[in-house]
């Protein structure tokens, strides 16, 4: 498998994981220092950063993740030992644009580093 292959199947794993709640196969696919960083996130002011143990904790309460999304990758960028990518996502509540930034790990094994994300909400009729 080549390097974008196996940057494709990082960012795979790191969609399931979240929809199936996975902590395992999320802990497997994040960096020790991954963060999630967001602007407004879950309709408050200002800038919100989750460092990793946070992140897992929340799947695993169900706070994040649990649904079904489709995933379409739009852009990656690969540098050497670093890599970007953009991906639109979308659940039955809402749509997502991610932008990763991620590293191949002293193991040798692709991580994702930081998670950009912009959530917005679908609209439902009453």
């Amino acid at each position: 498998m080549d390097e974008k292959e196996r940057i494709k199947q990082v960012i795979s794993d790191f969609v399931k994981g979240g929809d199936n709640s996975d902590v395992a196969l999320l802990n497997k696919v994040l960096h020790k220092d991954f963060r999630v960083t967001n602007n407004g996130f879950m309709g408050t002011f200002g800038v919100k950063i989750i460092d990793k143990n946070e992140y897992l904790k929340n799947i695993e309460s169900g706070v994040f993740g649990g649904l079904p999304r489709k995933m379409k990758i739009e852009e990656l960028d690969l540098c050497g030992i670093i890599a970007s990518v953009k991906l639109r996502i979308e659940s039955s509540e809402n749509d997502f644009i991610s932008y990763n930034s991620i590293v191949l790990d002293t193991d040798n094994e692709w991580k994702i580093l930081n998670n950009l994300a912009v959530v917005n909400p679908k609209k439902f009729e009453k």
